[in-house]
């Protein structure tokens, strides 16, 4: 792989910083020709920073983009911008800028990133770690048509996504909401086979803190006409229908899960935990709102905690 070309620079201005990156291009044959959006990641502090750069730098392969990463500098002292710009190497198919806002600064983000929007190319925020209550009213996210927060990270994750629909705008998501794409196509299709009975009961289980299990139960509340309970225990769901049950379970850890039907063979299925890059990438391919994730957060009252 090509080295990775990082330039640090302390005390700087968003038009040295500008500069350095034509710059770079210029001596380095780097190009931005084929970007399809910017991608603002609000760190906030140091915490999970470098795994946040590295989840942002993979899911731009599959969408080159210019990222940008702001995190909070020290509170006190003067106002100041510390930069650093990272391409080619680990950077994958984007321009990778860290900015570090000290001071008053730190108040002021939204005008900070914007000289660094490129062009006639939609924006989407990232929260990777604590989100705020209302994304879109964000200074932050009033640049951006998609705003992802992750709730995994919250300081207290149930209590996060269960607030996520207060603060719900259009173009709001979660990557937990990734997390469990494949178990809601894998039970999808299991409900699609005969005998097509009305589901009487569901009842979902993981970690308390897995909050993608909580938006796997309001999704199954919103599409299914029955009580729904969410436990902690085992990763599983069961669904029961009048003449059969269906289970899929997957150990914790696990990368294959188990799909059991009543009177039917048990079926094993490659069912890997989803990293944040690769749910990260998934959430860019659509920068339209999405509606069932809305419902499921709506759903989310109506089931029974046990």
């Amino acid at each position: 792989m090509e080295a990775t070309v990082r330039v640090q620079l302390r005390d700087t201005s968003a038009v040295d910083v500008s500069k350095k990156i034509v710059e770079l291009r210029r001596t380095g044959g780097v190009v931005t020709q084929g970007r399809v959006l910017t991608l603002i990641v609000c760190a906030g502090d140091a915490r999970r920073l470098e795994a946040s750069i590295s989840a942002a730098t993979d899911a731009s392969r599959e969408h080159p983009c210019r990222v940008i990463v702001i995190g909070r500098g020290r509170a006190d002292g003067p106002p100041r911008l510390d930069a650093e710009i990272r391409v080619a190497g680990e950077a994958g198919a984007s321009e990778v800028l860290i900015l570090a806002l000290h001071g008053e600064l730190g108040d002021h983000q939204e005008s900070v990133v914007v000289p660094f929007l490129l062009p006639d190319t939609p924006v989407v925020a990232w929260w990777p770690n604590q989100a705020p209550a209302v994304p879109a009213q964000d200074p932050v996210g009033k640049l951006a048509v998609r705003r992802i927060t992750d709730a995994t990270n919250a300081i207290d994750p149930r209590a996060d996504i269960v607030g996520r629909l207060t603060g719900y705008r259009p173009g709001d998501t979660d990557l937990a909401w990734a997390r469990i794409t494949y178990w809601r196509a894998l039970l999808v299709s299991a409900l699609d086979q005969p005998p097509h009975e009305k589901v009487l009961t569901a009842k979902v289980s993981g970690l308390h803190g897995e909050v993608a299990i909580d938006l796997l139960a309001g999704w199954l509340a919103s599409r299914l006409d029955c009580p729904v309970q969410r436990a902690v225990g085992e990763l599983r769901v069961e669904l029961h229908t009048e003449t059969q049950t269906i289970v899929l379970d997957r150990p914790q850890d696990g990368r294959v899960a188990t799909l059991q039907r009543t009177d039917k063979p048990d079926a094993l299925i490659t069912l890997a935990r989803r990293d944040s890059a690769e749910c990260l990438a998934e959430e860019l391919r659509r920068l339209d709102p999405d509606e069932i994730y809305e419902a499921a957060l709506a759903e989310l009252s109506k089931v029974e905690y046990v």
